[in-house]
């Protein structure tokens, strides 16, 4: 059953960027949003003393909605809960517990607050502009989570929960193999992409999807920083 799910969502994915390529080719813009529908009734859900992720895959399951909590939800809900519209009662549980949601168009996705994540991405082949559009047109773009260019820098900080995370970089990743695929000057080579990931004292440098390492480090960072590095100049 993962392997299908995971199969049906990279098959979803790979659909949306074709589609982005074919709008961003034609110069046709639509918006591919992926907004959590949920209905407007009153969501009844009388509990006493039900652990929470219990309660949010049951949540998923009264809606027809495929949930994915983490491991790192704890907690249990105790207690009447009022009332309210499916949604308002998704946020309630998100502030009384400190979680995150985010939906990538298949899956709600509930993790831990203490789970989010922080890129630094280095845009040299992409501009900010491109860069945002197709996260907007994917619908990967979300108003409660950060991507913020520093101006002049060529820096944009990403922020926010895993899956929210994985589906900016991807983006990122596909962006920057189109710009290193178009026409470049005769004998001059493409550039390369770099990931750096830092996990406590250990580097590993990931140079076009291939690891290299780990190195050690001396200095400790909890951040990851991709970085395209400039050709070398002759």
């Amino acid at each position: 059953m993962p392997g299908k799910l995971i199969q049906s969502t990279i098959l979803h994915i790979g659909m949306r960027v074709l589609f982005l390529g074919v709008l961003l080719s034609t110069g046709i813009h639509a918006t591919l949003a992926a907004p959590l529908s949920l209905p407007s009734t009153p969501y009844r859900y009388t509990v006493l003393d039900q652990d929470l992720s219990a309660a949010l895959r049951e949540f998923g399951n009264n809606l027809n909605v495929d949930v994915d909590v983490s491991s790192e939800v704890k907690g249990r809900i105790r207690g009447r809960m009022p009332s309210m519209s499916p949604r308002a009662f998704l946020d309630r549980l998100t502030d009384l517990y400190d979680l995150q949601w985010y939906y990538d168009g298949l899956v709600l996705h509930v993790t831990a607050a203490k789970e989010a994540q922080t890129r630094m991405l280095v845009l040299t082949s992409v501009r900010f502009e491109v860069f945002k559009a197709a996260l907007d047109e994917l619908g990967i773009s979300d108003e409660r989570y950060v991507v913020r260019p520093a101006p002049g820098k060529g820096l944009v900080m990403v922020s926010g929960p895993p899956r929210f995370i994985v589906l900016v970089e991807q983006t990122y990743n596909g962006l920057v193999a189109e710009a290193q695929a178009g026409p470049h000057d005769s004998g001059t080579p493409p550039k390369k992409t770099e990931l750096m990931l830092f996990r406590g004292s250990s580097t590993v440098v990931v140079r076009d999807g291939r690891p290299e390492g780990p190195f050690s480090s001396e200095v400790p960072h909890q951040d990851s920083v991709v970085r395209e590095p400039a050709q070398s100049q002759r």
